[in-house]
């Protein structure tokens, strides 16, 4: 028989009109740490539609820097 781990994720979610002029009453963005701790998932629901994806810490340092070039 497999072993079973049972853990506990840390979740954060947060407004989007706060950072976002487009967005509406109903969008949000929440990160849901991996039980891992290698990285996330993060899930946006905005005017545009629901987005999911995920991503390692190592992913999201490459992002980072790309995005902070402009």
């Amino acid at each position: 028989m497999e072993s079973i781990t049972e853990s506990t994720r840390t979740a954060k979610m947060v407004d989007l009109r706060q950072f976002d002029s487009f967005a509406d009453k109903e969008s949000f963005m929440e990160v849901t740490e991996w039980s891992n701790a290698e990285g996330f998932d993060i899930h946006v629901e905005s005017k545009t539609g629901k987005q999911h994806f995920a991503l390692t810490y190592g992913e999201f340092k490459a992002l980072t820097v790309l995005i902070n070039c402009f």
